[in-house]
């Protein structure tokens, strides 16, 4: 028989509520009793939340999903994409990307190459994901400088951390089968789970294959040298598939678990024709937690993970660069007992990974990067609400060992020493109001690649050049938020400002080019040899790009609301959505590159019983507020979507069956936060119209 326990509080925190304009099927779909939610960013499992989150799970999550984590939160307030064609996209969270963002595994880190460039992809395919949690703003404090933007956990139960079922035993599971036309998507992921009170063990494994993606308008697409048009996103085909096994014992304070995952993906990088990446990720875990310790130490909870990554550039049959990346993150935290009206958790986290590239784009050294931190977070419970507070200190060395390979690069080593600071606040102002405040200081070590990149990076059309005297990159953060809620009426906005006084960039040096053979500065093509230098290399120019520390300025505003219009057998909400960021370079006033526009959407959502259906938009609009206009400007677009579901027992099983349409109109867009944009590429406009349809079986 399957049972419930109630979840550790260490390491997260627990919303019994549903998150506002975040499920399609919020009421049609759900169970008669809510699950509980872990939101992320909170390790005192506190039911009020002073930074603001965000969290997809079960049905909204199903069908919302795209092929890519970015593309899937996209959307919500505060988050963009970083849209590198539909197979490889990260998250922007008020307008920060790359390794100002933090994408976590079941709370633990994770390591790719995806911050390294945008056309490679992040580890984690929606299909095989069971929830995803969104922090917005700082979130440094508990998962380092790399967070400064804000935090995505993706989490799945590879590792159960509670006991699902009795002493007699059981089993669960469930298994989903999809299709799409836009991209003749053809996915099918299954999942099961056995054990009892004192052990579980869990298996699942998932497939998606993919053709070229739709697109609204004709596309020219060359390959071996023949050049065809058609309504298709040129080498945008994709083949994604992965599982993992694990298990824990369960004793009675506390749980021991271990997993091991793999990821294989093949894709197109749709800038180059024919170039495509072939993928794979293993990783193993161990995570366990002792409870209810008594003494100054109430509980005790360690995650350990260890990754080994690598994928291949191919162009054409022919392989390319490589890229390697192999790591581990070991994270322990201990949560004390109260001391009057403190509550609070200490933690010890240290990560190392060691990064190579070998072939004509390897633009980054090889490189060994190993951080370690201690950190602190407490609340005070007052009468009226209460206070966070906490801090970080880091230990961050940064090696490059060159290239034996390539002499351009420099042995070096840096070493670094950030803090990060926060204060928060919430205030329950009236019933049914809270106020809250979250202050930050925070401190970002340079990466690797920021610090002795040099050479050409094909994807983005440029020639990076690191910069070894780069300091550690500070920042201040204020963010003012306030939450209503009356029965089926509810209502979220939050404003923030994050002033950089150093803020790392990479920007085009004026003047100066480099040629991608051999680095040579502004090279000149031999009139004797057309094609080629003077030297003999082959003559391919690229615009140089440096990086530099620049004032910055981020500002913005994000707002959720849901009204409920029909109360009764059958519910109608409306739920709205918005957001709006700003970000200036203040050396220069120049606005800051691939910032998403202001955006508004919304949805009627309509339940009654078994049924669930969702009709809505999203609005952009047109993003002028670009370095170098007209390169980067995209013109406003609005697109439709709709989706329905329904929910029948088939004996011991329950079926959902849902359909989801997007772009209903067939809309021709291009994404302001895409590099592809904001480097003129003429081929990579969202996907076209597209019908997705699927069939979930739980039991």
């Amino acid at each position: 028989m399957k049972k419930h326990f109630p979840r550790s509080a260490v390491g997260t925190a627990t919303l019994t509520l549903l998150a506002l304009g975040c499920s399609l099927a919020h009421a049609q779909t759900a169970a008669p009793s809510l699950k509980e939610i872990t939101v992320t960013g909170n390790p005192l499992g506190a039911t009020d939340l002073i930074a603001p989150a965000t969290q997809y799970s079960g049905d909204g999550l199903l069908l919302r999903s795209k092929t890519t984590l970015g593309e899937t939160l996209d959307g919500t307030p505060g988050v963009s994409s970083t849209y590198f064609g539909p197979n490889a996209s990260r998250p922007i969270i008020r307008g920060l990307d790359g390794d100002r963002i933090r994408i976590l595994g079941n709370g633990g880190g994770t390591l790719d190459a995806s911050s390294l460039s945008y056309d490679h992809s992040v580890t984690a395919d929606p299909i095989s994901i069971e929830r995803i949690e969104v922090l917005r703003g700082p979130g440094a404090l508990l998962y380092g400088g790399s967070a400064v933007g804000g935090v995505v956990n993706v989490i799945d139960n590879r590792i159960p951390r509670e006991a699902q079922f009795d002493e007699k035993g059981g089993i669960s599971g469930k298994a989903d089968l999809s299709l799409s036309s836009g991209n003749s998507e053809r996915g099918k992921g299954v999942l099961l789970e056995g054990g009892n009170n004192r052990y579980s063990l869990h298996v699942d494994a998932f497939d998606r294959e993919t053709s070229d993606v739709r697109a609204p308008r004709d596309l020219n697409c060359t390959k071996a040298g023949v050049t065809t048009t058609s309504r298709r996103i040129c080498n945008s085909a994709s083949d994604v598939h992965g599982g993992a096994v694990g298990g824990s014992v369960f004793f009675d304070n506390g749980y021991l678990g271990a997993s091991a995952s793999n990821y294989r993906s093949t894709y197109g990088t749709v800038a180059e024709d024919e170039v495509t990446i072939g993928m794979k990720s293993d990783r193993y875990a161990i995570e366990g937690e002792v409870r209810n310790l008594g003494g100054p130490i109430q509980s005790i909870k360690g995650q350990y993970s260890q990754t080994d990554y690598g994928h291949t550039e191919f162009e054409g049959a022919t392989a390319g660069t490589v890229f390697k990346n192999k790591g581990s993150d070991f994270r322990l935290e201990a949560r004390h007992a109260k001391f009057g009206n403190f509550d609070g958790v200490l933690g010890f986290q240290t990560e190392s990974n060691r990064f190579s590239a070998d072939g004509n784009e390897a633009f980054a050294p090889y490189s060994k990067t190993g951080q370690s931190a201690v950190f602190a977070y407490e609340e005070l419970a007052t009468g009226w609400g209460k206070l966070s507070l906490g801090g970080r200190m880091e230990s961050v060395k940064v090696e490059s060992f060159g290239n034996p390979k390539v002499a351009r690069f420099t042995p070096a080593t840096k070493d670094f020493k950030p803090g990060s600071y926060a204060l928060g606040a919430l205030w329950n102002a009236a019933p049914g109001w809270q106020l809250t405040s979250n202050l930050a200081y925070t401190e970002r070590a340079p990466k690797d690649y920021e610090l002795f990149a040099n050479g050409p990076h094909i994807a983005t059309a440029a020639y990076e050049v690191g910069n070894a005297n780069l300091a550690k990159e500070q920042s201040g953060n204020l963010d003012v938020g306030a939450a209503w809620k009356s029965g089926g009426h509810s209502f979220k906005v939050n404003s923030y400002v994050s002033r950089f006084r150093n803020y790392i960039a990479l920007n085009q040096t004026p003047g100066v080019t480099r040629n991608a053979e051999d680095g040579e500065v502004n090279p000149v093509e031999d009139p004797g040899n057309p094609g080629f230098t003077a030297s003999g290399a082959e003559f391919k120019p690229l615009a140089q790009f440096q990086y530099e520390q620049v004032r910055a300025r981020f500002t913005g505003i994000e707002a959720s609301g849901s009204i409920r219009l029909q109360e009764g057998a059958s519910t109608v909400d409306l739920a709205l959505r918005g957001d709006l960021v700003r970000a200036t370079n203040l050396d220069n006033g120049q606005p800051l590159p691939r910032i998403a526009p202001w955006r508004v959407g919304a949805s009627l959502l309509w339940a009654s019983g078994p049924w669930g259906a969702n009709f809505g938009f999203d609005h952009n609009a047109a993003q002028k507020r670009v370095p170098a206009p007209p390169t980067g400007q995209t013109a406003a677009y609005t697109l439709w979507n709709a989706a329905t579901s329904y929910r029948v027992k088939a004996g011991a099983a329950t079926l959902l069956w849902y359909a989801r349409l997007d772009n209903i109109t067939d809309k021709l867009a291009y994404s302001a936060s895409s590099v592809l944009t904001s480097t003129a590429f003429p081929k990579a406009p969202l996907p076209g119209r597209s019908l997705k349809v699927g069939l979930q079986a739980s039991f």
